[in-house]
């Protein structure tokens, strides 16, 4: 009997853009990791929705447009844990090779997003692929002023020699930008308080829009119902607060699709107003690439 699952890659049409969603897999973290709400409140909103501890699903997005491809984010890479790596699998699984992609978009630089982009010899995953980032993005992660605030030394390595040492194949073919346009119908969203350059990526194709949110939420149970809630990991606690709230706010009242890189895979989905909350709603699941999409 063959128990493995089906290949994890998604599509979904956004005007004349072929989006695919890359399952990487999922990380399980304690509920410690986040800030500005009680374990026990924590824990009973996860059991509430059938989650027995805080899973992370790790997401990648594909980008056709014409004759051009693009991935947002490579995921933590192989060889990291069990239960993630799985993007370039995936990316096989979904018809492309990496050599076919000519664009990299990284929403940010933790672990997560661009362990996938070189191998553990520093051989680029994407041998024909542009990196583009945030300007403040790099300038975060390559400052040693920012590195030594952190008081860990395995921190720092962790956090900052390997986030270097993993970029370094790109850097004589790596673009900063602040905003705008930055692949055919794909517009860069700056995002900060996760981290300084944290960015999301607007869809937009014959009416049709969808975002691309980066770490907007970790946890889905908790912080679309929590805004408030933050992770260990933000650089500006505030700040990732009052971008939550703005984007959460911006995507109910446009009633945009969205796609996250830690919602539970497909990763497609809405955001409704509940009460003075907020709740997820998944995307409507359709065979019909060619349809009307919502």
């Amino acid at each position: 009997m063959n128990q493995a699952q089906a290949p994890g890659f998604f599509h979904r049409r956004v005007g004349d853009i072929l989006v695919t969603a890359l399952h990487d897999g999922h990380q399980d973290s304690p509920v410690s990791s986040m800030d500005g709400i009680a374990a026990e409140e924590a824990t009973a909103l996860l059991a509430a929705t059938f989650r027995p501890a805080r899973r992370t699903a790790v997401n990648a997005f594909l980008i056709r447009h014409g004759d051009r491809i693009a991935l947002v984010d490579a995921g933590l890479g192989q060889g990291v844990k069990p239960t993630v790596g799985f993007v370039a699998k995936h990316l096989t699984a979904a018809g492309v090779d990496a050599s076919a992609v000519d664009t990299l978009l990284m929403t940010h630089l933790h672990r997560d997003h661009w362990g996938g982009i070189a191998d553990s010899a520093g051989n680029p995953a994407f041998p024909n692929a542009m990196l583009h980032v945030h300007a403040d993005e790099i300038a975060h992660w390559d400052s040693d002023e920012a590195m030594m605030r952190l008081p860990d030394a395995a921190q720092r390595q962790a956090m900052f020699i390997e986030t270097r040492n993993r970029l370094r194949p790109y850097r004589d073919r790596m673009q900063v930008f602040r905003g705008g346009e930055i692949f055919p119908g794909v517009t860069a969203i700056p995002l900060p308080g996760h981290t300084p350059g944290h960015t999301g990526f607007m869809l937009s194709s014959r009416g049709k829009s969808l975002l691309i949110w980066g770490d907007i939420v970790h946890v889905p149970e908790v912080q679309i119902a929590r805004p408030e809630v933050t992770m260990k990991v933000d650089t500006d606690p505030a700040l990732a607060i009052a971008t939550r709230r703005r984007i959460l706010d911006q995507v109910v009242t446009d009633r945009l699709a969205i796609a996250g890189m830690h919602l539970h895979f497909p990763a497609f989905a809405h955001v409704a107003r509940d009460g003075s909350g907020y709740r997820l709603v998944p995307d409507a699941w359709t065979l019909d690439l060619d349809g009307d999409t919502p």
